[in-house]
């Protein structure tokens, strides 16, 4: 490993790690086949031969939790304190269902 750093500038909750290796790259036979991939959310990937890969159980949790606090949120008066309460655990949880995302997709 030549170098980690810490860094938590985005938020005072959210920490994230670098890390900088060295490795060695592997290398692949050519071929002359090639596959396009549509990435989705409800089938999280299609590829253009017709196979599909399902979203995880846990993704299609936090759609379906991310839809109630939106839902939640529209509701509320723009201004109030809770709005501002509820646009913060809409952002709070977007984020946690991106990692998510990210951490699938990776």
């Amino acid at each position: 490993m030549k170098d980690c750093r810490g860094d938590s500038r985005i938020a005072p909750t959210r920490y994230f790690l670098s890390f900088v290796i060295e490795i060695q790259p592997e290398v692949l036979p050519k071929t002359d086949n090639s596959v396009g991939i549509d990435l989705g959310i409800k089938t999280f990937a299609t590829f253009s031969d017709g196979t599909k890969i399902d979203a995880p159980k846990p993704l299609k949790k936090h759609i379906k939790r991310y839809r109630k606090l939106s839902k939640s949120l529209s509701k509320k008066t723009k201004g109030s304190k809770r709005y501002e309460k509820a646009r913060l655990k809409v952002a709070k949880f977007h984020a946690k269902l991106k990692d998510t995302l990210d951490r699938f997709s990776a």
